[in-house]
């Protein structure tokens, strides 16, 4: 059974920092395009950010870009989401999410683009 775990949201005031994390687990995705996503309270679902397989190619939504980095560590099966400057309006529920075939690139924004989803961690950004 394939699972996407997100870990590391919090409370933060604005300015600050925070790394998530999303392990997966039942296979591998060292081969997969993954990204990340966050809806806010009232608001669809947003693509942050995305990265191929290799780690050597990597997209961002234009409010995040420079703030939000996105990284994998496939030895660990893990995606990262390094967040600096945090601001009220990143405020959300992310989620991580890969897709199904190999060694895609990684402008992939949409939601439909992904085959499986994290259940996502609460980020709270207060000002």
């Amino acid at each position: 059974q394939v699972q996407l775990v997100e870990s590391g949201g919090g409370s933060v005031q604005a300015g600050g920092s925070l790394r998530l994390s999303c392990a997966a687990s039942g296979r591998t995705f060292s081969t997969n395009t993954m990204g990340w996503f966050r809806r806010a309270p009232g608001k669809e679902r947003e693509f942050v950010a995305a990265i191929n397989w290799s780690g050597g190619s990597t997209s961002y939504a234009d409010s995040v870009k420079g703030r939000f980095t996105i990284s994998r560590d496939n030895a660990k099966n893990t995606v990262y989401l390094q967040m600096i400057s945090l601001k009220p309006e990143d405020m959300a529920v992310y989620y991580c999410a890969a897709r199904r075939d190999y060694y895609s690139g990684s402008n992939y924004r949409q939601t439909r683009d992904y085959d499986y989803w994290g259940q996502g961690t609460q980020v709270t950004v207060s000002s």
